[in-house]
């Protein structure tokens, strides 16, 4: 199902796409008609699974960093995704206002968020079997970092970030052990696909696939520039062997087997 909603949302082809919360690189091969993919999570773990997947190679770019704080200079995508990572954000508008800082004018942002103004949400709370409300705007906590967000709330944050939304996707109405039980996966697969399209006029599946476009006049990156230091924001970095030096504030940021580390800096 998030396959049939990447293809509809995704550009057919592109240069440089930056996948945050990539993971093990589990939607990574969907992005094939891009150049260059730059894989970010802040697991390193995960990113080691993702090279051990994916292979090194120019194609790929592997960077842990944290999403609040993002080590690329501005302008330089002209593609984004966050799958399944804005409900791990308690601070969802500043993890926005940074993806926004590092995509060109005019680049595509495709998010997905778990949605608490769902039908299952709706019905549990009629029949008083949960004492949040889901209609209300504010963000719902339902275990410790996982939030639920009301589609309203999300728009106005994309808004405020610099994006204007373009389309919104219903996805995995069907995310019920007893229906996965009873009806065949391919069955489930193709109602979803004939659903998704209804997230235009009403959002109120568990999951929410948007496309929208950076506006603003944000300038391309300059050739060569690329990393940017997480802590002065300077775009003077240089290699010195297995560390990536800032040379205004002296700290060095690790490269660990092919996998650049902006999370601490090496001691």
């Amino acid at each position: 199902m998030e396959a049939i909603a990447l293809q509809r949302l995704l550009p057919a082809e592109g240069n440089l796409l930056l996948e945050l919360g990539a993971g093990a690189g589990r939607n990574t091969p969907r992005y094939a008609g891009f150049r260059q993919v730059v894989l970010l999570d802040y697991s390193l773990t995960q990113l080691q699974q993702a090279q051990q997947r994916l292979g090194e190679n120019e194609q790929y770019i592997y960077v842990a960093a944290d999403i609040y704080h993002l080590p690329f200079v501005e302008g330089l995508f002209d593609c984004a995704t966050m799958i399944r990572t804005l409900h791990h954000m308690a601070e969802p508008a500043k993890a926005l206002q940074q993806v926004r800082n590092s995509l060109q004018g005019g680049a595509t942002f495709i998010l997905e968020y778990a949605n608490k103004h769902n039908l299952k949400a709706i019905l549990r709370y009629v029949l008083r079997r949960q004492e949040w409300s889901p209609f209300t705007l504010e963000s719902v906590e339902f275990e410790q970092l996982n939030f639920d967000f009301h589609p309203r709330m999300v728009s106005q944050w994309l808004n405020r970030s610099g994006f204007r939304l373009q389309q919104q996707l219903a996805v995995s109405y069907f995310r019920l052990g007893l229906l996965k039980r009873v009806l065949p996966l391919p069955l489930l697969v193709r109602l979803d696909d004939w659903l998704q399209p209804s997230g235009r006029w009403l959002q109120l599946s568990p999951s929410v696939f948007t496309r929208s476009r950076a506006v603003g006049d944000t300038p391309q990156a300059a050739v060569g520039a690329f990393f940017k230091c997480p802590v002065c924001g300077s775009t003077d970095l240089k290699p010195h062997g297995p560390v990536v030096t800032c040379t205004a504030c002296e700290r060095g940021w690790p490269i660990r087997e092919g996998i650049f580390d902006f999370r601490l800096p090496a001691s």
